[in-house]
């Protein structure tokens, strides 16, 4: 599926709405509930089986991603602030959940769960310098770079990423 051109339209969630997604653990949508699929803007058979990254805006940086993966590979909740790429280019930013889950009889990772609300704006706003830097570093230099930089501003903060997430 060709991913759509981004657009400067910005789509919202409102304060008591939920998106709801689950993967398996190779990253393909399992299930999404109806508010995900109607702000996504692909219909549930072009999102399931799709992968999640279906909808990733290029202005993410990928280090967020790959932080992501790291925690949730090992077990642990992640949360983030993420901007999403809607079918038609439109974009929309949520406060993502992300927790592994688990097969009840191995304890092994079966896939993951995602659960994201609107993100509260003051915070929002703390976050975007952040990622226009590492987005900016990954130009650059790769998301070796745009990590170094992160790692760098947490090691300054005494905090990990996911205080800085919470602390903003």
């Amino acid at each position: 599926m060709r991913r759509p051109e981004p657009i400067a339209r910005e789509r919202f969630l409102k304060e008591d709405e939920i998106l709801v997604s689950k993967t398996d653990r190779r990253g393909k949508i399992t299930y999404g509930n109806e508010r995900f699929i109607e702000i996504s803007g692909y219909s549930e058979e072009e999102l399931l089986g799709a992968p999640h990254s279906i909808i990733r805006h290029p202005d993410m940086p990928k280090v967020v991603f790959k932080i992501l993966w790291d925690g949730i590979q090992k077990g642990n909740e992640i949360n983030a602030y993420v901007k999403n790429l809607a079918k038609d280019g439109s974009f929309y930013w949520v406060f993502a959940s992300v927790t592994p889950s688990f097969d009840p009889k191995s304890n092994a990772i079966v896939g993951y769960f995602s659960v994201r609300r609107a993100p509260e704006s003051p915070k929002l706003e703390k976050v975007l310098p952040l990622y226009d830097s590492l987005l900016k570093a990954e130009q650059r230099g790769g998301v070796a770079a745009s990590e170094a930089i992160l790692d760098e501003m947490l090691k300054k903060e005494g905090v990990s990423y996911d205080e800085f997430i919470h602390s903003v």
